[in-house]
């Protein structure tokens, strides 16, 4: 392959959205349907996959790192025995008042994963989100953006500069690569 890397939002793109509140335990952890059929497809047609989150459930003090390394894990064990992957998961705890360059819409998680893994071109690379702040950093990072869910029926709302396509959902997108 050529570099092509996956980066996937979370929240509303793997997981169901909890809306004003936090997947801070296993159990809050509802995965979308499809999504483990997705990552399987998904693991043949890319060199890399990776999960892009802010999660300042952290930093507000909801949830601990060891909470959500927990989820993940549990997340995890779920893609792999589905016949799916992830190469890492990247997350930023930090508060959006604290303007970190971690967390998106800015791009240190794209420029963080392309230093651990030299092999990767973003221009190669795909961002599969459901939210304006997922497509703003897909477009920085000069990946291709995809908009997958609720969000995507907004689209006149949003910037068209910033997403490339839509699809319902991460299953209907991975089909679409077949």
């Amino acid at each position: 392959m050529n570099g092509k890397a996956l980066f996937l939002d979370r929240d509303g793109v793997l997981n169901e959205r909890i809306v004003d509140g936090y997947a801070t335990r296993i159990e809050d952890f509802k995965i979308l349907d499809g999504v483990l059929d997705a990552l399987a497809m998904l693991s043949h047609k890319f060199d890399r996959i990776f999960m892009v989150t802010n999660q300042q459930g952290i930093g507000k003090g909801l949830m601990t790192d060891d909470d959500l390394q927990s989820i993940h894990g549990w997340f995890l064990e779920q893609v792999e025995a589905a016949g799916g992957r992830f190469d890492k998961i990247y997350y930023c705890p930090k508060l959006h008042s604290e303007h970190s360059f971690m967390r998106k819409p800015s791009i240190g998680m794209a420029l963080q994963a392309r230093r651990e893994f030299p092999d990767i071109s973003l221009r190669n690379s795909v961002m599969v989100g459901d939210m304006e702040s997922d497509m703003v950093f897909g477009h920085r990072a000069g990946m291709q953006t995809v908009l997958v869910g609720d969000s995507a029926k907004d689209l006149p709302r949003l910037k068209p500069y910033l997403v490339d396509f839509c699809y319902r959902d991460l299953l209907e997108y991975a089909k679409s690569l077949l």
